[in-house]
């Protein structure tokens, strides 16, 4: 009996930790990388990186928010998302994507990815 809660308590567990993030709090002076930048150090799990995919990006606050994609440092696209506006961006292969906040206040993201079917 105790091996079966034991067991049943460890895949709880396991599931726990492999779960992604995927809503975010933007405070007003924190820009944060949800990808691009590799494991530890990006703010999503990309299930498609390596290989060019959509972002998902929805913004389920109350304020504006800034969506950049950059290469090695040089600013590919900045999009401005709105409340309650969702923006699906596409992410080529060694593109990081980022979320900027809105310097008036909190803003609020969900961020997901879609795979490019070529």
């Amino acid at each position: 009996m105790k091996i079966l809660i034991l067991a049943t308590s460890l895949i709880f567990l396991i599931q726990f930790e492999v779960t992604a993030q995927t809503e975010f709090i933007l405070e007003p002076s924190q820009s944060m990388i949800m990808t691009g930048k590799g494991p530890g150090q990006d703010g999503t799990i990309n299930p498609y990186i390596g290989q060019n995919c959509y972002a998902i990006v929805r913004n389920i606050g109350d304020r504006q928010f800034s969506i950049r994609v950059q290469q090695d440092g040089k600013i590919i696209e900045e999009i401005s998302i709105l409340k309650g506006e969702l923006k699906k961006v596409k992410l080529i292969k060694g593109y990081e994507l980022y979320l900027d906040p809105n310097p008036e206040g909190i803003a609020k993201a969900s961020v997901d990815y879609e795979k490019i079917d070529e």
